[in-house]
């Protein structure tokens, strides 16, 4: 009669890892129940499939690189416009990652445009999608070291084996014409075929601060549009940052100090706005 012990180890020798942990409790509890068996089999099957599921979840969280404590659950959507909450619950589902459509969130500075891409990608993940998420200038530093190695075909081979790459601040990136050249290059390359999300402070008109020459600003706002969808956080949704330094000032101010520190919070956005000029 075959043993406990053998059936655990065949289990792992075919890489069924997660049948071979609850083998054990599922033996006892087909006798309880005087299970048939293929109820025993289909429980132990179900148990390897979430098993599976689990773990892949856990491998694309690793490789996507999000910004920790940035998900949905903690961002505060009823600071959002009404209009914007309406939009997120078809952009969650990810329909738009299988149509190599992109995400292009903007908002002033300090608003939650990172936490809201990075929340984003977590609910994609969920879903089974691949995601890497990095800082603009990462990704471009690391498009020319792999153009100056002779290697930037397979870097973005590599970076083609991620349905979503993420992009945050764009706004801040002031690159030489070689940089802004394998950035086009990158977009130009997942165009119609994966899905780029792109966070900035900056509008359209304002790439040419990005891209320097007006035929490749013009082409790389035409690829990342054509198939988009637009979450634009408005001049209504203030700094998160604004907010909490103001909140922490009137505790030190005390409760006659709030007039202070509400103005505080004005002289930070006033600040945040120009900066992203």
């Amino acid at each position: 009669m075959t043993s406990l012990e053998t059936l655990v180890q065949q289990c792992r020798l075919l890489r069924l890892p997660s049948m071979a942990e609850c083998m054990a409790d599922a033996l006892k509890l087909a006798q309880q129940e005087d299970w048939p068996l293929e109820s025993f089999l289909a429980y132990l099957l179900e148990q390897e499939v979430v098993g599976r599921q689990q773990r892949r979840v856990e491998r694309l969280l690793r490789e996507a690189h999000l910004p920790a404590g940035k998900t949905l659950a903690q961002f505060d959507q009823t600071r959002l416009p009404l209009r914007l909450r309406r939009q997120l619950p078809a952009v969650i589902q990810g329909d738009f990652i299988q149509q190599a459509e992109n995400v292009l969130i903007f908002g002033q500075p300090g608003t939650g445009k990172t936490h809201l891409a990075a929340g984003l990608a977590y609910e994609w993940i969920q879903r089974d999608y691949s995601v890497w998420f990095t800082p603009t200038y990462k990704l471009v530093d690391g498009l020319l070291r792999a153009k100056r190695d002779y290697e930037l075909e397979h870097e973005l081979k590599r970076l083609d084996r991620f349905q979503v790459v993420i992009l945050d601040d764009i706004g801040y990136v002031q690159q030489s014409r070689e940089e802004m050249e394998v950035l086009f290059t990158f977009l130009a390359e997942r165009y119609e075929r994966r899905s780029v999300v792109i966070t900035s402070n900056l509008v359209f008109s304002q790439w040419d601060q990005i891209f320097k020459d007006p035929l490749t600003t013009a082409a790389a706002i035409d690829r990342v549009v054509h198939h988009s969808r637009i979450v634009e956080f408005g001049s209504e949704v203030t700094s998160l940052r604004a907010e909490a330094a103001a909140r922490r000032q009137a505790q030190e101010l005390g409760q006659d100090g709030a007039d202070q520190a509400e103005k505080a919070q004005d002289d930070l956005l006033t600040m945040g706005i120009s900066n992203c000029r």
